[in-house]
């Protein structure tokens, strides 16, 4: 199956203590398979800055994480991103799976979209019997902080659209 996800939305609060490996971070999109994600997308924003990054996972079926940064830098100790995205700042990304080609773009009024393509075709997922199940919401990437600590997302659209190839 191909499929399409697209979502708007605003980070409003991002965590503040805890591990210095996951302060600010959540997961504000996926796509879960039978056992592994072929994507996580992340907004991490650090204390110390004024913007957020954006970078995702690939998690292939055999084989390491691949990481890919769009906006920013997702290093613990990452400086201001100059192009980042602020708290409660509308923005917009596209999850798209056609055959194997995973694409995802990144959308902001007054700004050029940003987009970046991984080619699945040697990640497992055109198997049979695997699934593409795509999710979006804020999923807290810290459990390590205080037990008030928290992060929040407003979702303003979501659409979502799976064709069979």
């Amino acid at each position: 199956f191909d499929g399409e996800m697209n979502a708007t939305l605003a980070v409003n609060h991002v965590t503040t203590t805890g591990d210095s490996s996951h302060i600010g971070r959540l997961i504000i999109g996926q796509i879960h398979a039978n056992d592994d994600e072929p994507i996580r997308i992340y907004y991490r924003k650090l204390k110390n800055n004024t913007l957020g990054s954006i970078y995702f996972a690939h998690e292939p079926r055999t084989g390491n994480e691949q990481w890919h940064e769009m906006i920013g830098s997702r290093s613990n100790s990452a400086s201001n991103p100059s192009n980042g995205i602020a708290l409660n700042e509308k923005f917009s990304y596209t999850i798209k799976v056609v055959g194997d080609t995973l694409t995802v773009t990144i959308t902001r009024d007054g700004k050029a979209d940003v987009v970046k393509t991984v080619n699945m075709a040697t990640s497992g997922f055109n198997e049979s019997g695997q699934y593409m199940y795509f999710k979006a919401g804020v999923y807290q990437a810290n459990k390590s902080g205080d037990a008030d600590d928290y992060a929040q997302v407003t979702f303003y659209a979501l659409e979502k659209s799976h064709t069979t190839n």
